[in-house]
C-alpha cells in the first residue's frame, strides 16, 4: 500500500510540519482541524458552536478531496478548552452524524493552537 498526502485549499493549512490528512490503503487520517476559514486565514470568531460548525466544515472539504464524507468515520478525537461546553459542541458535531455515529471520545485540555476552543481530528475508511 502507498502513502497518499491528501490537500485541498478548502481547508486550512496546516500550521505546523504535517499533512491535512493521510490516505493508507483504504484509511483516511485526517489532522486535527481547528475553525480557522481557510479563505482567510483567520481564526473564525464567535461562540463555541461557530468555531464547531467552522471545524466540521474544514473536515468535511479534506473527506470531499479525498472522494469520501461523514458516512465514511470510523472515529473522532474532540478536544475542548471547556468540558462545560460539550453540550454545545455535542449539538453541531452530531448533526453531522445523523446514523450509525462513528467512535468518539472528547477530553478537556490545556491549551489548543491559535487559542481556539475546539479542535476535532478524524480516521476514515472506505
Amino acid at each position: 500500500m502507498e502513502k497518499k498526502i491528501i490537500r485541498t485549499d478548502n481547508a486550512p493549512a496546516p500550521i505546523g510540519p504535517y499533512s491535512q490528512a493521510v490516505q493508507f490503503g483504504n484509511m483516511l487520517f485526517i489532522s486535527g482541524q481547528v475553525p480557522i476559514d481557510p479563505a482567510t486565514g483567520n481564526v473564525v470568531a464567535g461562540d463555541i458552536k461557530t468555531e464547531t460548525t467552522q471545524v466540521m466544515k474544514n473536515l468535511e472539504a479534506i473527506l470531499k478531496e479525498a472522494g469520501m464524507d461523514f458516512t465514511n468515520i470510523i472515529k473522532t478525537s474532540i478536544f475542548l478548552m471547556d468540558m462545560g461546553q460539550f453540550a454545545q459542541v455535542n449539538e453541531v458535531y452530531g448533526s453531522y452524524f445523523k446514523d450509525m455515529p462513528p467512535a468518539r471520545e472528547t477530553v478537556q485540555v490545556s491549551g489548543l493552537p491559535k487559542g481556539v476552543s475546539v479542535e476535532i481530528s478524524m480516521i476514515a475508511g472506505k
